[in-house]
């Protein structure tokens, strides 16, 4: 069993429990990937530096950072430190940790977009100079050698954003990154956050929604995510669409949160719940 863990990088997430669990899978002999963020560690960078973090809305509503170059700078900074504490922590806990960014190996692959279409004032725009891309190709082959090798990987942004003819680094969504990789690797995804999982109410923890299987559930979780919580449930698709068998929306702060998500904690999404309506009711 193969499993890819993305560990949060909100301030509220503290990653120690997800460390732990990590080593205990590794000492049964599985192997796992690792996947951080780190988007609030960037803008408290960003502001000590006295640049103001900018996020701007597409015209489907998705909220997401504007990376210009400075903004990407202070990010392959950030996200850079942010790795190697994780995998010193690793290290400390037993596991033979290897950090990578989605750049080395081109680990993570795709188009840079250098403008994005957003709302400014209720009017679509084009907003040039980012610094961002689209994943579409994972290198899997370099993770399974490192498992092969007894090595655990710890990945993060940026990408390996293709320019023209050159390969530029470049901001891509964590959580999505995780979600390329699981898919890539056929892997089960856990998403650990800072709530118990997709609640129908996002107002109210006890309407936790713990397991979606079908297409009807599926469409109820999309209606219920909100804010942050949207680009978790985009993550969620792209992984199953891309090859993974299950993904788990999980508390990083639970106790033993990786194992207790597996063991069937937080919100379970499987496969069937993206098939469409024909092939499922040819199956019944």
């Amino acid at each position: 069993m193969t499993t890819v863990v993305k560990i949060g990088g909100a301030r509220a997430v503290d990653p120690a429990g997800a460390l732990a669990d990590v080593a205990s899978l590794r000492e049964d002999g599985e192997d796992v990937a690792v996947v951080h963020g780190g988007s609030t560690a960037v803008d408290e960078t960003l502001e000590r530096l006295g640049i103001e973090p900018e996020y701007v809305e597409t015209p489907s509503g998705v909220v997401g950072r504007f990376t210009d170059e400075e903004t990407m700078e202070v990010f392959e900074m950030v996200f850079g430190h942010l790795n190697t504490q994780l995998v010193a922590g690793l290290q400390s806990q037993g596991v033979d940790a290897v950090g990578l960014s989605g750049v080395d190996g081109k680990l993570l692959y795709g188009p840079r977009k250098s403008a994005v279409r957003v709302m400014e004032d209720g009017k679509r725009k084009i907003r040039r100079g980012d610094h961002s891309g689209t994943i579409k190709r994972v290198n899997a082959d370099l993770l399974e050698t490192l498992f092969d090798d007894g090595y655990t990987p710890v990945a993060s942004p940026p990408m390996a954003g293709k320019d023209d003819d050159e390969v530029v680094p470049v901001n891509t969504d964590a959580d999505r990154s995780a979600a390329h990789i699981a898919g890539g690797l056929e892997a089960t995804l856990v998403l650990l956050t800072d709530v118990e999982g997709i609640y129908a109410d996002p107002d109210d923890p006890s309407t936790l929604i713990e397991s979606v299987e079908t297409p009807a559930e599926w469409a109820d979780l999309e209606d219920a995510a909100e804010g942050f919580m949207e680009r978790k449930v985009m993550a969620v698709e792209e992984a199953l669409d891309g090859g993974a068998d299950e993904v788990v929306v999980a508390d990083a702060n639970a106790e033993d949160p990786i194992l207790s998500a597996l063991s069937g904690g937080g919100t379970h999404v499987h496969a069937s719940a993206l098939s469409d309506t024909a092939d499922t009711e040819e199956t019944q």
